[in-house]
């Protein structure tokens, strides 16, 4: 009950952390949306100020062009001075937009000037598009070639400012409209069916590329977008980064200090446990003679029992922290599986029989030896037969088999007939430190290493470990060697040919075969 209230405490905590965080973000949207003078972030309105001052000056010979074209041609109508006087007003209008862009693109970023630059571009366009107003609402003769090179113009004007100018819409509008409302009531005046119709293309244009200016805004603003989240999920990176790299340190540090206490303490505590040790088995002999107190010779083994599990107990924590910190060597030699669990069984034999179990040994015959670590083999065997023994009532049985596998590896498996362990507390048991509901109601508790550390000693030979158990049924345990460390016996090498004798320099007989040179014989075995 507990846990489940602490659960319902905790969450409402984190929603309420992340309603906040939801609800301060809004909040800085909308201060964003009323700073900014185009509804988007501050800092969109000073990038796409930048990309306009950028796309202005890179265009800056296009515009020439076009004017000097425009003033070219207009001269045909205007008249020579009339359209070089034209020509000159927009070269220093276009002369003064190229200025104030690069002057804004010297200075630095701020809010406030954004928006001052912002009125400054519009107006510059505002006046550049007046300029070319001019030039189409005085045409010296009114007929069809005239509409259309001012038709013409027009769309060169409009296409030229909805390019240059989709960072700011509002540019393009004040740039476009003047020239597109001239030519829209010059072909109105006239009055005929051909000039409604080219009125009618002329707002149709304007109202193409004033929405295809607005699309141009939009994925330009959405590409800003896009690369702030990128920023942004960089820098979250690059934090996440920094945080698990000063875990990973402190995970570093602490597990020295933990290898560090773990050697002081190992030393600390076996120096008094052989004396414990030693003492005790004297008092248990009685080798200086009887106890007055019967009951000290008991004390004596209890004592001598304890030192000896204790000690144990210290030895399971050191292999097993010296595996976890990979420092595990493998003093690998060869070995026989089938020996080693034999003497396992042995050694362990009495005490199944006192607890009333029956210990069955099927052991495959004539199985050539291992190469891996004697000790760790024999530990891995006693592991597995105190944990059967452990955990099987009075009258049960244990199967140890040790025989091929399919693969042609060797395997070691230690069966009983135990309370088994339920499926879902199989990861727990084979976890340090970790035991099932069973070993926790059983008299004989052991401290949950047994098994991860016979793991981890199968798995650094390269084997695998399995563990099956069924409730009420019994429990199995298989350690699996590969081939490669199964040791074959090679064939006997024949004796080597006689050496060809030399032959004389005038001798003209083909030389004897001769059998190739075989080297150095090899060992009797090969792993």
């Amino acid at each position: 009950m507990k846990a489940s209230t602490d659960q319902h405490e905790v969450a409402p905590t984190s929603d309420g952390g992340a309603r906040r965080r939801s609800a301060a973000q809004q909040v800085r949207e909308a201060r964003d949306r009323l700073t900014s003078s185009t509804g988007t972030r501050p800092a969109f309105d000073h990038e796409l100020l930048r990309q306009f001052a950028q796309t202005r000056l890179s265009a800056s010979l296009v515009i020439v062009i076009l004017v000097g074209a425009a003033g070219v041609l207009s001269s045909f109508w205007l008249g020579a001075v009339t359209a070089g006087a034209w020509s000159s007003a927009v070269m220093v209008i276009h002369a003064i937009t190229v200025t104030k862009c690069r002057e804004f693109l010297a200075g630095p970023a701020n809010p406030v000037n954004d928006r001052a630059w912002w009125r400054r571009f519009i107006t510059l366009d505002l006046i550049f598009g007046l300029a070319w107003m001019f030039v189409l609402m005085h045409p010296v003769r009114h007929d069809d070639d005239t509409g259309i090179f001012m038709l013409f113009i027009m769309l060169l004007v409009v296409a030229l400012s909805s390019m240059l100018s989709a960072c700011v819409p509002m540019a393009m509008i004040a740039a476009t409209m003047p020239v597109t409302t001239a030519l829209t009531l010059n072909f109105a005046m006239r009055a005929t069916i051909h000039d409604y119709v080219l009125a009618a293309l002329t707002v149709t244009a304007q109202c193409y590329f004033t929405l295809l200016t607005y699309r141009l805004h939009t994925t330009q603003l959405a590409t800003l977008e896009a690369r702030a989240e990128k920023d942004i999920l960089i820098g979250e990176l690059e934090t996440a980064k920094a945080i698990s790299d000063e875990a990973r340190r402190r995970a570093e540090t602490a597990n020295i200090a933990k290898s560090h206490f773990l050697a002081q303490m190992s030393h600390e505590l076996r120096t008094p446990l052989n004396a414990i040790l030693g003492f005790s088995e004297v008092m248990k002999a009685e080798i200086f003679g009887a106890h007055s107190v019967s009951s000290y010779k008991d004390y004596a083994n209890d004592i001598h029992n304890s030192g000896v599990h204790l000690l144990g107990l210290i030895n399971e924590i050191l292999d097993l922290s010296r595996i976890e910190a990979g420092r595990y060597e493998l003093n690998e030699e060869s070995v026989a599986l089938v020996g080693i669990a034999g003497e396992c069984c042995h050694l362990l034999e009495m005490r199944a029989r006192n607890r009333g179990l029956t210990l069955h040994k099927v052991f495959e015959s004539d199985m050539p030896k291992l190469w891996a670590d004697e000790r760790a083999i024999r530990q891995i065997c006693l592991n597995f037969l105190s944990n059967a023994i452990k955990f099987t009532p009075q009258g049960g049985e244990i199967w140890v088999k040790v025989g091929w596998t399919a693969s042609g590896g060797q395997y070691l498996s230690v069966k009983d007939t135990g309370s088994g362990i339920p499926e879902d507390e199989i990861p727990i048991v084979l976890a340090s430190f970790g035991q099932g509901s069973n070993a926790i109601k059983s008299a004989e508790q052991g401290a949950g290493l047994g098994l991860p550390i016979a793991k981890s000693l199968v798995d650094l030979h390269g084997g695998t470990f399995v563990l099956k158990s069924k409730l009420r049924i019994g429990t199995e345990v298989i350690a699996t060697f590969p081939p490669i460390r199964v040791m074959e016996a090679l064939a006997p090498l024949s004796e080597a040919a006689p050496p060809i004798q030399p032959q004389s320099p005038g001798s003209t007989a083909a030389p004897k075969s001769a059998p190739a040179s075989r080297g150095p014989k090899p060992p009797l075995f090969r792993v």
